[in-house]
């Protein structure tokens, strides 16, 4: 049976020249390299300049992946903006991106799933490229959060860092079997019962403000490693597969711990784990594009491998995707 399948051709990201270690903010905040590390694996993030944009940084992401592809702005038809961290209310980021590529066909919008954002990004862009409403997409993850951190709390603001990575994926033929190249299946899901658990307290509906980023730390690493190993079991039982069959897990780099033990509990190898929040913080919806982005460019993830994304944000929400590089 021939259907058609989201193959992903192309990545790239974008990060920052300021890096700012865990003693830069020993200096600015009661906290220490040890007390961070300990807790989160982060050693180091990067922080937008001034001047740098949402937008900016997801432009030259778009633009990285373009190269990688080998392919021209001037065929992609949708492009999808993952991103908290929107230039403007309105209008979409996305909009911004496609008039810098000189893109003026097709559809771009913004999708808010937090941390989840690339995770739901990929799923919607799958299923306009497997319908044939789109011929190629670039699904791109963007955030600015150091200008919505409490610089002052010193239980959040550690945590994060900027950053922008993104695909370009385009619909080819497939059988419809797992040897298919491209996006093989995707499960997202979300519950807002627990919104106030990670959230930021402002927004031009409620207090027209920007507002700061809250988060229960324990309550959310609970959930997490519950949810996150969740959605999985759901690819693997749809697929058939384990998680020694996958080549390369590619998580939310969120804390190395939930890393670890969302890990351990699909049993799947630290060798075979992609790692960069300790040296990118937790970019939110680009962390899961910026991780592809290296582990492609340095080799590791080649041509016909399975891997396995997944994420968790604030809302909660969370997904996976299996895709077959």
């Amino acid at each position: 049976m021939s259907i058609l399948r989201s193959v992903l051709r192309g990545s790239g990201s974008y990060l920052p020249a300021q890096i700012v270690s865990n003693a830069d903010l020993a200096k600015k905040i009661d906290t220490t390299d040890e007390w961070i590390v300990q807790r989160t694996g982060i050693r180091e993030r990067r922080i937008a300049a001034e001047g740098e944009t949402t937008a900016t940084l997801g432009l030259k992401a778009a633009q990285a992946a373009l190269a990688d592809a080998g392919m021209d702005a001037s065929e992609i038809d949708l492009i999808i903006v993952a991103t908290a961290t929107p230039d403007n209310t309105f209008p979409a980021t996305a909009t911004q991106i496609q008039a810098e590529l000189g893109i003026s066909h097709g559809a771009a919008f913004d999708l808010q799933a937090v941390c989840s954002g690339f995770v739901f990004g990929l799923a919607t862009a799958d299923k306009f490229l497997t319908s044939g409403a789109a011929k190629a997409a670039l699904v791109i993850g963007a955030e600015t959060f150091s200008r919505i951190l409490d610089w002052e709390d010193r239980t959040t603001c550690v945590l994060f860092g900027d950053g922008a990575g993104a695909v370009v994926l385009t619909a080819e033929p497939g059988t419809g079997t797992l040897a298919d190249r491209g996006v093989l299946t995707t499960h997202i899901r979300s519950d807002g019962r627990y919104a106030n658990k990670l959230y930021v307290d402002g927004g031009p509906g409620s207090t027209k403000t920007v507002g700061f980023l809250r988060m229960e730390g324990r309550e959310v690493f609970k959930h997490a490693v519950v949810n996150l190993a969740e959605t999985v079991r759901h690819t693997f039982e749809e697929t058939g597969l384990s998680g020694d069959d996958i080549d390369w897990f590619v998580p939310h780099q969120a804390n190395r711990r939930i890393i670890d033990a969302t890990a351990h509990k699909l049993g799947i190898g630290e060798e075979r784990v992609v790692i960069t929040v300790d040296r990118h913080g937790n970019t939110s919806a680009a962390s899961i594009p910026l991780a592809l982005a290296e582990a492609h460019a340095d080799g590791r993830i080649k041509r016909g491998q399975l891997v396995l994304i997944e994420a968790m944000g604030g809302g909660f929400t969370w997904g996976s995707a299996l895709i077959r590089w």
